[in-house]
């Protein structure tokens, strides 16, 4: 099977994990090959939020993932947190896009320091040090001046900082439309493709 690229999605354990499954549902739709790292935390946020009780099991984590979104074989693999023999874990294997949403604070800052006591924080660094693309999503309010001082290390590195602040110009009417507004920016720094968010300046 033939996918037009790979990419890394991660999810910690901040609030927001419906922004992560809509966002790994449109990647799946763009014929993206998705690897996905969920922290521990996360799966209870998922739960918790959507409740979505995604398996420990790597193995059976791929297969409930795969089911529910329908994706095609080999489009989606999720990796345990120290799987360090995964493709993530090397800059001759990894791919050179990923995406932290949602990103929790603690992510943050262990990514912004180089740490690699995990694999999501490995993948990161990876990326990072290969000159690839990273984008994190941090959910928090308000930020402390250790949280922006953090993002400011990012950034300064190339990393693309999107905190899931959605907008409001397109009058969103429902929950769903607020998370579309997130990803579909998400989306278009990726260079993906998409519909799902109304852009300004035009009427649907």
């Amino acid at each position: 099977m033939t996918f037009d690229r790979k990419i890394t999605l991660a999810l910690t354990g901040a609030s927001g994990s419906a922004y992560a499954m809509r966002l790994l549902e449109c990647l799946l739709a763009a014929n993206c090959q998705v690897y996905v790292l969920c922290s521990s935390a996360a799966r209870i946020v998922l739960d918790t939020e959507l409740g979505v009780k995604l398996p420990a099991s790597p193995d059976a984590a791929t297969a409930f993932l795969t089911e529910k979104f329908n994706a095609k074989v080999g489009q989606l693999t999720v990796f345990g947190k120290e799987q360090w023999f995964s493709p993530v874990a090397s800059g001759s294997a990894a791919p050179k896009t990923m995406v932290i949403c949602p990103c929790s604070t603690g992510t943050l800052a262990a990514v912004s320091q180089g740490m690699s006591d995990n694999l999501i924080e490995r993948a990161a660094d990876v990326v990072i040090k290969e000159r690839g693309q990273l984008i994190v999503v941090p959910r928090e309010t308000p930020f402390s001046t250790i949280h922006l001082q953090n993002m400011l290390t990012l950034s300064q590195t190339g990393v693309t900082i999107m905190p899931a602040a959605p907008g409001f110009y397109h009058n969103p009417r429902s929950i769903d439309d607020l998370i579309d507004f997130m990803v579909g920016r998400i989306l278009d720094h990726l260079d993906i493709d998409q519909t799902i968010m109304p852009r300004w300046g035009y009427h649907s």
